[in-house]
């Protein structure tokens, strides 16, 4: 923990890692439970990374997959129904673009490689994508084939930064930023009544900044075909993958949606990311300020003066 400022009035800041990124929280000068806040809202990180990784063996999505070719459907807690919920309503919204079950791609898709999957083992795993194939009758669901998988990685640290921010915000504390690998949200107004400025991460340049966002209160949340990728013959391919194709999505380096919840901006960020050519009309029927930079590098910003 580290205080920006000097006196008692400093500004807190505490980095810490989590869901395989660096992490940040800053709070702004208040009251003496400031630290105790701040432990409970990185404790419940990390809960729902236990929780909600595929890469431990005892958490609700392992054992959710382990379940896939049962008979019996799983019967899940309210909070995970909850999150599956919102999924189901993002793939509606998306035609099918933002899917859960994507996530057995990745047995074909190995970015560190930087090799093209083979044509019939992709083929092998598509049948095991598709919403439409899963049992979902809340509380109830089954995963109907061997093999099939969900993958909470699209929502998972959006709806941690939303849960440590609403704890911060229950605390009384009175303005603070949770930031978790770049999806963040500001909580309360600062002192000074300025917005907290963001910059948004250049998607072809290292260590550089594309645009500059100011945030008074709500969330903020980047898609990019820059964190895990691969270039072959002049072609990127990136780890947001169309489940109605299995292939990388083309079209958009980055999308940055502003939204009064983390959830919400990164799961249309990565819809806007998804809907190629129809993300910009995409973007606008949701009402929301955003930043879109094409595959040539052409931005549109409708971020507006101050979210």
């Amino acid at each position: 923990m580290s205080h920006v400022g000097g006196g008692a009035q400093a500004e807190v800041r505490v980095d810490f890692r989590a869901m395989g990124s660096p992490c940040r929280i800053l709070v702004q000068p208040g009251t003496a439970s400031n630290a105790k806040a701040i432990d409970a809202a990185i404790a419940e990180v990390q809960r729902i990374e236990r929780k909600y990784s595929r890469y431990l063996e005892d958490s609700v999505v392992s054992g959710i997959n382990r379940a896939a070719g049962s008979a019996r459907p799983l019967e899940l807690d309210t909070e995970t129904c909850d999150l599956i919920d919102f999924a189901v309503s993002a793939y509606a919204a998306s035609d099918g673009a933002f899917d859960l079950t994507t996530g057995v791609l990745r047995r074909v898709w190995d970015f560190r490689t930087g090799r093209l999957p083979a044509m019939e083992a992709l083929a092998e795993l598509m049948p095991l994508v598709g919403w439409s194939r899963v049992s979902w009758e809340r509380p109830a669901l089954r995963l109907p084939r061997p093999g099939m998988e969900l993958d909470f990685g699209g929502i998972g640290k959006e709806y941690a930064v939303d849960r440590a921010a609403t704890l911060l915000a229950e605390a009384g504390v009175g303005a603070a930023l949770v930031n978790l690998g770049g999806d963040l949200r500001a909580v309360g107004r600062r002192e000074d009544g300025q917005p907290w400025h963001f910059g948004i991460a250049h998607p072809r340049l290292d260590e550089a900044v594309v645009a500059s966002l100011p945030l008074r209160e709500g969330a903020l949340a980047t898609s990019g075909d820059y964190e895990r990728f691969f270039e072959l013959e002049g072609r990127r391919y990136c780890h947001i993958l169309d489940p109605r194709s299995g292939w990388p999505v083309q079209g958009w380096q980055s999308i940055s949606v502003v939204a009064p919840a983390c959830l919400a901006a990164g799961t249309i960020a990565t819809i806007a990311m998804l809907m190629g050519e129809r993300a910009l009309p995409f973007l606008r029927s949701q009402g929301l300020p955003f930043l879109a930079i094409d595959a040539q590098g052409r931005i549109t910003d409708e971020s507006g003066p101050g979210a």
